[in-house]
């Protein structure tokens, strides 16, 4: 038996297998979200819990607490029940997080939204998990959420809000927007808020049975077929993986931790916002979206001790031109995740950031997401070529295309099971058996397993392209591109890229006669597709380059851009 940081044991592989097994000595909490956050609010009632500084916010735990059971009161008031989808559309704000934890209380299934998400996306994602009410910011940057939301519910403007009947909609009923649109169906979050706390004044708090083993939120993972599918996770999945990562990561009450990274994604819901509330550590927000100086400086000013970010938002800080100015000394510990870690990246978060306990996690929003992860006190060469060692309460093995366990050090596909597998794919069975056998999620990740537990992504089986931190499946934008009337056929995948650590290239073959440019095919994805999922490279070719049997080589295409482009492969964790 070995010794993870934290306390947290491990069994290291067996007979020389690629099979691990987390301790189980630490009991799984059985709590749910609300029931979570209530512990710890009873625990350290004036502890500074929340601070959105470009919101002017900050609430100890009490406050946060009171303000939950606000919103929660608001939304039941509202027709809002358990089991209900309730979707957020929003960048990092405060109401995100109350949103996240009063539907949670009342037992409604909160449904993660991309702030990135434009129109087909959006309307998508609310039809297929039939979504009865919307939580929306009225506009982030340049993306006006209201103004697209019309374009899918014209209603909005003529029908009473709380009672919507939408053409395109049919289950939606109530939309509420941070800010106030001034439109006849549409609730300010305000209003909601101040009639909770009137019922709450009235009538007092409402007790809902709850379950830790009922679904309470749903992600949006995009798949290989084409659209996103919904993973559809837990109260139990995300406390307890909430839980670990904060051990893993020696986190406590004493801890203050900086979150650019994106609520609506595992990383600032999970692996930042539920790690802080299982122990009682502070949250602070540096703004609406990442901004380089913006989390600097939250981290100067408020002394935090812990930072999480992807890669490239850890380079982009590095970079900054006034980062010698900022006192960073505060700072010992943080997550980098999402996409492989460059190791003189690493080395520069350790001596230039003070960062001296950074971790490493790898996981996948359907398993909640952390399966494996560094410890604080591992080498620093096993934080910059492995993803650390497995989580408590899980197992996880390599195996060869026929199913079978490949030796330690033998690439596989990782697989992993464990409370942390989220429960399906909502409305999707096919798809959920498809991923899960026998209780194992296949990951469709390529990966080794060493003598000692520690875990190497080495490459992926599906087709999936990471761009700073972002998961994309070309195929959905492939299909979303056949709908341009002059293609023929096309492809996308990943080449390269030192900021980014990956960038999208379509080759694209056009019909018989027809034209188009480069700018065109961008032109056609610009409001329709998440900017990130729009094509940086775009090449016309006359064919595509197939194998004897007709399948498409995309390793070709990737190759050609390469040499093309003049990119090279960066070394990578």
């Amino acid at each position: 038996m070995q010794t993870l940081p934290g306390s947290l044991a491990l069994i290291a592989p067996a007979d020389g297998m690629a099979y691990v097994r987390g301790a189980a000595d630490i009991p799984l909490s059985e709590a749910t979200i609300g029931e979570f956050l209530r512990d710890t609010a009873h625990r350290f009632p004036e502890r500074q819990a929340v601070v959105f500084r470009e919101q002017g916010v900050r609430w100890t735990w009490k406050e946060f607490d009171e303000r939950v059971d606000q919103l929660a009161a608001g939304l039941l008031s509202l027709g809002i029940a358990k089991g209900d989808r309730v979707a957020i559309w929003s960048p990092n704000r405060f109401e995100w997080l109350l949103t996240q934890f009063a539907t949670a209380r009342i037992g409604a299934v909160l449904v993660n939204i991309n702030p990135a998400y434009r129109v087909s996306e959006l309307e998508y994602a609310l039809r297929k998990v039939e979504i009865k009410a919307l939580v929306t910011a009225e506009q982030f940057k340049t993306s006006k959420y209201v103004s697209m939301l019309l374009d899918i519910a014209p209603e909005l403007a003529s029908q009473p809000a709380g009672d919507l009947h939408c053409a395109r909609l049919p289950d939606l009923r109530t939309v509420i927007c941070v800010g106030d649109p001034g439109m006849p169906g549409i609730l300010p979050f305000s209003a909601v808020m101040e009639k909770g706390e009137a019922i709450l004044r009235d009538q007092g708090q409402t007790t809902i049975a709850l379950s830790a083993h009922d679904p309470i939120n749903i992600q949006f993972t995009s798949g290989t077929t084409g659209n996103p599918k919904g993973a559809t996770l837990t109260h139990r999945n995300i406390v307890n993986n909430g839980r670990f990562v904060a051990m893993a990561m020696k986190l406590t009450e004493a801890d203050s931790l900086c979150i650019p990274v994106p609520l609506y994604h595992c990383f600032g819901m999970v692996l930042a916002v539920l790690a802080c509330v299982s122990v009682g550590a502070q949250m602070v927000f540096p703004g609406e979206g990442f901004d380089a100086g913006a989390t600097l400086a939250a981290v100067a000013e408020e002394r935090c001790t812990a930072l999480h970010g992807v890669p490239t938002m850890f380079i982009a800080e590095l970079e900054h031109p006034d980062f010698p100015s900022f006192d960073l000394s505060s700072l010992r510990t943080g997550i980098m995740a999402g996409s492989p870690c460059p190791i003189e990246t690493m080395k520069q978060v350790v001596a230039k950031m003070h960062m001296r306990e950074v971790t490493i996690a790898y996981g996948m929003t359907e398993t909640s997401p952390v399966s494996f992860q560094s410890g604080t006190t591992d080498p620093l060469d096993k934080r910059t070529t492995t993803v650390g060692r497995i989580q408590p309460h899980l197992e996880v093995k390599i195996v060869d295309p026929l199913g079978n366990i490949v030796p330690v050090g033998v690439t596989g596909e990782l697989c992993t099971k464990g409370y942390s597998v989220m429960l399906g794919y909502w409305g999707d069975e096919e798809k959920t058996r498809e991923s899960i056998v026998d209780g194992w999620m296949h990951t469709g990740d390529l990966a080794t397993i060493d003598a000692d537990g520690y875990c190497n992504i080495v490459g992926r089986l599906k087709d999936m392209v990471i761009r700073g931190g972002e998961n994309i499946y070309p195929r959905e934008i492939e299909e979303y591109l056949f709908r341009h009337p002059k293609i023929q056929n096309v492809q996308v995948f990943g080449v390269p890229d030192e900021k980014t650590g990956e960038e999208l290239c379509a080759w694209i073959v056009l019909r018989q006669g027809e034209y188009a440019s480069e700018e065109d095919i961008r032109d056609f994805c610009r409001g329709q597709i998440a900017h990130y999922k729009v094509p940086k490279y775009v090449r016309f070719v006359d064919e595509l380059p197939l194998t004897v049997t007709g399948k498409v080589q995309k390793f070709a295409m990737r190759e050609e851009m390469i040499r093309l482009l003049n990119l090279s492969e960066k070394k990578t964790a």
